[in-house]
């Protein structure tokens, strides 16, 4: 059976993200191995991955920065899963390609709201799910919405099933977990 999974902010082959988000890592291929390996563990090559920006970072080549000169497609090739990428702020030059700034997906019943950045989340949605804030915050309340950040440095390092998205929302809403 197909599963859907949710997921933003990998920064693969990012550098400094380490040091900026605190990451665990002791190295970038430590981190790009352990995101790779949490991702295949949990999605299937059948699944979908909904991801929500900021998949990789990657130096133009007049650029001397932080990423290196790998393309999207070759971590795409290593992962399991049909992936729809999202653009994010980081996927303008990192060969990603995409075309979708946001869209709504709808499930059991729930309409959604994926967008990368939480600033243009919408208040006629009950969920937003969105990435861009990496470890600043997991979730807030904003008029009748609630905004959810999918970012892998708030859930392990790993891409979320939709239904435990969809849990957590409903935590949210019977007060039991509170904002951070």
């Amino acid at each position: 059976m197909t599963k859907i999974f949710i997921t933003a902010d990998q920064h693969f082959f990012h550098g400094n993200i380490i040091k900026y988000c605190n990451r665990p890592f002791k190295s970038l291929e430590q981190m790009n191995e352990t995101i790779i390996r949490n991702h295949n563990e949990r999605v299937k090559p059948n699944d979908i991955v909904y991801h929500i920006g900021d998949f990789c970072f990657r130096n133009s080549n007049n650029s001397r920065g932080e990423g290196t000169r790998t393309t999207a497609e070759e971590y795409i090739q290593k992962l399991n899963g049909r992936i729809v990428f999202i653009k994010g702020n980081h996927d303008q030059n990192n060969s990603l390609k995409t075309v979708i700034e946001s869209m709504v997906i709808n499930y059991g019943g729930k309409r959604m709201w994926l967008i990368h950045d939480p600033k243009y989340a919408r208040a006629d949605y009950s969920i937003n799910l969105v990435g861009h804030i990496h470890n600043n915050w997991k979730f807030q309340r904003r008029e009748d919405s609630i905004i959810i950040n999918v970012g892998v440095d708030v859930w392990g390092f790993k891409p979320m099933k939709l239904q435990e998205i969809i849990r957590f929302y409903h935590l949210i809403k019977k007060g039991k977990v509170n904002e951070a």
